[in-house]
C-alpha cells in the first residue's frame, strides 16, 4: 500500500489574489451587461471588496438589486447622492480604490473616458481615478461599431494612458440578426484571468 503523503498547505485552499482590494466595477449600457453579474461573482470569489457603479443606460438592461445583493454594497447610480461626511459620491468612491474595471464598456463609455467627459457618476468617477489605479476596460458592441476608426482611436488613446483593454471576442452576438463578429464581451472567467495576469 502506497504511503500517504500530507497535502501541502498551499493546496488546501484557493489563493484569493484580490483579497481586501477595493474594486470599482462600472457597468455601462448594453445587452452584455448581464455578464457583469458573473464578473462581480468572480471578483468576490477572488476576495475583492466590490463597489458597483451603473450608468442610467445600464439600469435599462439590468436592475441594481442583483448587483447590490452580490456586492454587499448599495449600487451607485447618482452623482449627487449624499455620502458619508457629506462628500460627493464620486469622491467617496475614489478614496481607497485599488483597481477599476468597466464591463461592458460601450462605444459611448469609451469615448467619454478617452476625451475626459464627466457628465454622470461613471465618467466623473473615472476622470478622478485616471492613472491613479490599474484600470481595465472590456469593450462590447456591434462589430461595425467596434471596427469604427473613431472607436479604435479612442481605445489607442486609453492604451497610451496605461488602461488595459480586454479585447472583445469573435462569436455570436446578442441579436440573431447581427450574426457573428468581433464585439462579443469576453466571458467573465476570461476577464478575471486577464486582469490577474496584468496585476
Amino acid at each position: 500500500m502506497a504511503e500517504r503523503r500530507p497535502v501541502p498547505d498551499d493546496a488546501r485552499h484557493v489563493v484569493n489574489h484580490l483579497e481586501g482590494k477595493k474594486t470599482v466595477l462600472a457597468v455601462t449600457g448594453g445587452i452584455a451587461a448581464f455578464k457583469a453579474l458573473g464578473v462581480l461573482r468572480l471578483l468576490k470569489k477572488q476576495g475583492a471588496d466590490v463597489y458597483v457603479v451603473m450608468t442610467d443606460h445600464a439600469a435599462e438592461f439590468m436592475t441594481p438589486a442583483g448587483f447590490a445583493m452580490l456586492s454587499g454594497h448599495p449600487v451607485n447610480l447618482d452623482q449627487f447622492a449624499p455620502a458619508h461626511g457629506w462628500q460627493m459620491e464620486h469622491l467617496a468612491l475614489v478614496r481607497g480604490t485599488d483597481l477599476a474595471l468597466v464591463a461592458p464598456a460601450t462605444a459611448n463609455a469609451i469615448a467619454k473616458l478617452a476625451t475626459g467627459s464627466a457628465d454622470d457618476l461613471f465618467s466623473t468617477l473615472f476622470v478622478a481615478l485616471a492613472q491613479r489605479v490599474p484600470t481595465f476596460l472590456a469593450p462590447a458592441m456591434n462589430p461595425l461599431m467596434y471596427g469604427n476608426a473613431v472607436v479604435q482611436a479612442h481605445l489607442d488613446t486609453l492604451r497610451g494612458r496605461g488602461v488595459q483593454i480586454i479585447e472583445p471576442r469573435y462569436g455570436q452576438l446578442a441579436s440573431a440578426k447581427e450574426g457573428e463578429g468581433v464585439g462579443r464581451l469576453a466571458e467573465p472567467e476570461e476577464i478575471i484571468t486577464e486582469m490577474l495576469a496584468c496585476l
